[in-house]
């Protein structure tokens, strides 16, 4: 049998090729966005293109490094298009630019650049702006509406004036807020009956959304740019908490089909809990760290504060990252593991 010769490389694994290959695979939930939610989502995604090449740039001559090499890796491309389909998509222009400058300067270069960065920028950008400005982060357009690409425009731009029809809560957030208050057909099944708001089973719009974010994920898991423990992790974890609490009181907890393809748990499983850099890289790290970003997510969007829980779930993972991997470190070839006594 015929051995090809060392080195054995198998695919090309550049940072270039990676960040082309996750930007790729966001074309499908891109496509999914504009033609359910509005094309308003480009505009964004070009404020945040321009906003994060501009500031990596700017940052890159500041501390005397070489513009193309970096610039054409990818990677501040990535973290402005994770921004942008984080951030409401009828949001001022400023926003998605402050949240991209913040993630680009503060998250990724005040600790060395790409590599260096111990939180996942896109997700750093997200938080700090709920924080900051949690009624403009809470201003997403409500489901069905019809409004021509100039008006999306001027809205963006403060050409034309902010109005309450034009935007609500997600449909994660009408039933958070439902359920809380109790109110009259305020459980689940009678939500969820409003197609209008709920679609057939997540919410109008944004199942199609989230589907082609899965049909991207799967797509980088067959290129094996990402491998599967992060998002079975994330998934299954969350499925199981969402799976047992549904079965336990159907009235007051929705199920895991809905959890699955609401808010940002399937972009959050394959396009950001998977990020290298802040993530594990051990085998059964990977897969400590998916099933803890899914069991915060779930908490935090159903007893927190927050609608959607993928952020903070995915920065606290971010936390517990070293010491993660440091416990599932495989043993060295050759050595003994502690605790185990030599065979005779």
């Amino acid at each position: 049998m015929m051995i090809a010769p060392a080195p054995f490389f198998l695919q090309d694994a550049s940072v270039r090729n990676v960040m082309l290959k996750v930007c790729l695979a966001l074309l499908p939930g891109i496509a999914a966005y504009v033609w359910q939610i509005g094309p308003a989502i480009l505009v964004q995604l070009l404020i945040a293109s321009l906003a994060a090449l501009v500031t990596e740039a700017a940052m890159l001559r500041l501390l005397k490094k070489p513009l193309g090499l970096f610039l054409a890796d990818g990677s501040a491309l990535v973290t402005a298009w994770l921004i942008a389909l984080s951030f409401p998509p009828l949001g001022p222009w400023w926003l998605v630019a402050t949240g991209t400058l913040f993630a680009i300067v503060i998250a990724k270069h005040l600790y060395g650049g790409l590599g260096q960065n111990p939180f996942n920028p896109a997700m750093v950008a997200f938080a700090v702006c709920i924080v900051a400005f949690p009624a403009l982060m809470s201003q997403w357009p409500d489901p069905g509406l019809q409004l021509p690409l100039k008006d999306q425009i001027d809205i963006i731009f403060g050409l034309a004036p902010r109005f309450d029809a034009l935007s609500g809560a997600t449909p994660l957030d009408a039933m958070k807020t439902a359920l809380k208050l109790g109110e009259e057909g305020g459980d689940v099944a009678s939500l969820l009956a409003n197609p209008a708001l709920y679609g057939h089973f997540a919410g109008r719009g944004w199942e199609w959304v989230a589907a082609a974010y899965l049909l991207g994920g799967l797509w980088l898991w067959q290129k094996r740019i990402i491998s599967w423990h992060v998002p079975l992790a994330f998934m299954g974890a969350l499925t199981a908490i969402s799976g047992g609490l549904w079965l336990y009181d159907p009235e007051r907890f929705a199920d895991p089909l809905f959890h699955l393809f609401s808010g940002g748990v399937l972009l959050g499983a394959f396009f950001i809990a998977t990020d290298p850099v802040t993530g594990c890289t051990t085998p059964r790290g990977k897969l400590i760290f998916g099933a803890g970003a899914g069991l915060f997510a779930y908490v935090i969007r159903v007893f927190g504060g927050y609608p959607d829980g993928v952020a903070f779930a995915v920065l606290l993972m971010n936390l517990c990252a070293p010491l993660i991997d440091l416990l599932c470190q495989p043993p060295v070839f050759g050595m003994k593991q502690a605790g185990k006594k030599d065979r005779p």
